[in-house]
């Protein structure tokens, strides 16, 4: 007798949590990503781990299950997470009674709480406005949403899973009123991870189906003639240059428009904004959005004024809420998930529905659309999701004395370890020579091949794997280094071509914050590839001298070149 099958459809958080979580229980689990994995909402948050205190006022059920999966995370995945902590700052024309609400909804939610003075948040965080009053501290975190969910990818591949991304749920494939499986088209070109041939069409038939697709789950329901009316709330976000502050800032108010700071790896994240979209697909063309950001941002940290914006980029949330409850803000509708049974709901069976929620409870969403179906399919299996370190977090310990083994100096060997985990040895130990790829965020060879390894030719999940690219110069010194890598493996075509997708993915961020030193690395980026490379493909262009160029500084300055 062959195992229940499922089919999940959607590689952001939710989907490869629930194939982890699926594949743990003994269930044939295949997983369509119409991109690479993180395609959508999951890689465009704001990378903070929330403890619930944003909700803790006016949304508390979603605040009890931040802080619950917020520990967890912290057991399962710390190679994933820092634990920054987290501040409820608030400055003087904000509310003294909204601040007492938030300290006291944190503490009935079990989100530990501690008021603090303005003398020790200045302490704590010297770049902050010299004007605030106080601040309450809690258990917020920054977490690599990209090495989370390959995480999870891995684990459920590890559990018997089959992980297909670029490859696009078409149809919903019915007979006589269930849904038996997915018309999918294997995209071919970007690396993708596809078992069946590229380019084509294939039929995969399931026991059940199950829609995590986010903002476009109204599109894949569509497809099966049911409503899911999803609600994509955009919010744009914005990266500076380095870390103004170290702890996660938020604005103690009522939960609004720009009014968090998140640290991230070398960078500090600005967001975020709130506003109902129709195409989760159409990216702003104009940066007020950014100004904006900046603008509010600078009244609780004022270094900011005076920082560098290297990129902006957005998300769409894909909110939902039960018909008829009339919400119009979408700032005021609930953070909490729904799993929607088809065959109750709408009298079709072979489908369920998992929407909303928040990055942070991906795991228990999981949870609860994998008890759903294990229900639907006569399995008798427990969840171990919460126990299980996902791979790369299973023994932190093994790091502690691994510095010096690869020839990595601090910082760049406390950056491996803080990406790669327990797998650092087994990792690092793969490339010799092992020299960095990429200078701002102190990526190697070795990190750089073994992300080949899962992305192919897909330099944007390989950039999302490592956070190579994702610096300072924007990829301006080290795309072509990635590229490199993947000779002799790919030829020459599919590398130029992963190039150029790497640079139009870099540049579509960069748009909106052409100003300053940024927009002086944007030139220079472009001087140097159109230059040496001929990126900009302009057949008049043969004024460099490149005999001079290569020859080195004696010529250039009238000597002669010996050749060397």
């Amino acid at each position: 007798m062959s195992e229940p099958s499922t089919i999940v459809i959607g590689g952001g958080a939710t989907g490869v949590g629930t194939a982890r979580d699926l594949a743990m229980r003994g269930i044939d689990v295949t997983l369509l990503e119409k991109g690479n994995l993180t395609h959508g909402t999951s890689g465009r948050m704001h990378g903070m781990l929330h403890s619930g205190g944003r909700y803790a006022v006016t949304d508390q059920h979603s605040a009890e299950d931040c802080m619950t999966e917020n520990r967890i995370l912290r057991d399962i995945a710390s190679h994933c997470v820092e634990m920054t902590g987290g501040l409820f700052v608030q400055m003087p024309e904000d509310d003294d009674e909204y601040f007492q609400q938030k300290l006291e909804g944190c503490r009935e939610c079990d989100i530990p709480a501690e008021v603090l003075s303005a003398e020790e948040v200045l302490e704590m965080e010297p770049y902050l406005s010299e004007d605030l009053e106080r601040a309450i501290h809690v258990p917020d975190g920054a977490i690599d949403p990209f090495r989370l969910c390959v995480a999870n990818a891995v684990s459920a591949e590890n559990h018997g899973a089959r992980i297909e991304t670029h490859s696009e749920v078409t149809d919903l494939l019915t007979e006589d009123g269930e849904v038996v499986g997915v018309e999918v088209e294997h995209k071919s070109g970007s690396g993708s991870r596809v078992h069946g041939a590229a380019g084509e069409t294939e039929e995969i038939y399931a026991d059940h189906v199950v829609n995590a697709a986010g903002a476009w789950a109204g599109e894949i329901g569509a497809m099966a003639g049911v409503d899911v009316e999803v609600i994509p709330s955009k919010g744009v976000m914005t990266i500076m240059n380095v870390r103004q502050v170290d702890m996660v800032i938020n604005r103690c108010k009522p939960r609004g428009n720009a009014d968090i700071i998140v640290p991230h790896e070398t960078t500090a994240i600005l967001g975020t904004t709130d506003e109902e979209v129709e195409d989760p697909e159409d990216f702003p063309e104009e940066k007020t959005e950014v100004d904006f950001l900046i603008e509010e941002m600078s009244k609780m940290a004022p270094i900011l004024e005076e920082s560098r914006t290297l990129r902006s980029y957005w998300g769409v949330r894909p909110l939902y809420e039960p018909p008829g409850t009339g919400t119009e803000d979408t700032e005021q509708v609930t953070r909490d998930y729904f799993l929607l049974d088809h065959t109750e709901r709408d009298g079709l069976d072979g489908l369920s529905t998992i929407v909303g929620g928040k990055f942070v409870t991906y795991r228990k969403m999981a949870e609860a659309t994998a008890d759903h179906v294990c229900e639907l399919l006569g399995v008798d299996a427990e969840c171990r999701t919460a126990d299980e370190p996902l791979p790369g977090s299973e023994d932190g310990a093994i790091l502690s004395d691994a510095m010096d083994r690869y020839g990595l100096r601090s910082p760049l060997a406390r950056r491996n370890k803080q990406r790669l985990g327990s797998r650092y040895d087994d990792v690092l130990s793969g490339a010799d020579p092992n020299p960095v790829v990429c200078d701002c965020e102190g990526v190697t060879r070795a990190e750089v091949q073994d992300a080949i390894e899962s992305a192919g030719t897909d330099l944007n999940s390989v950039r999302q794997q490592t956070r190579a690219s994702m610096g300072t110069c924007q990829g301006g010194n080290c795309s072509h280094r990635l590229a490199a890598e993947l000779h002799p493996e790919y030829g020459e075509a599919a590398a130029r071509a992963a190039l150029e997708e790497l640079y139009q993915e870099r540049w579509k961020g960069q748009r909106h914050a052409l100003w300053g030193e940024q927009l002086d690395q944007a030139t220079l980026n472009h001087a140097l590839h159109a230059s040496t490379m001929n990126r900009d493909r302009d057949p008049t262009d043969v004024s460099v001298d490149f005999e001079s160029f290569d020859a080195g500084r004696a010529v250039a300055d009238g000597g002669e070149s010996d050749g060397d």
